[in-house]
């Protein structure tokens, strides 16, 4: 999925990634345009992922 459909998605995948990571803060989850790299980034962190992994992960979602 590209980063353009998780935009249109996110409010949705947000909700999604909270239910599996309680601990995930809206901070963390701050989606800001042309910064999709910061918030992978930030995923990876939380969930010890790679970002294929994080990426393949949203995509599923």
């Amino acid at each position: 999925m590209s980063e353009l459909t998780w935009k249109g998605r996110w409010n949705e995948l947000k909700g999604k990634v909270k239910q599996s990571y309680a601990d995930m803060t809206d901070d963390d989850l701050l989606y800001v345009e042309g910064k999709e790299d910061e918030l992978l980034g930030r995923l990876q962190t939380k969930t010890g992922k790679s970002k294929e992994e994080v990426e393949s992960w949203l995509n599923d979602l």
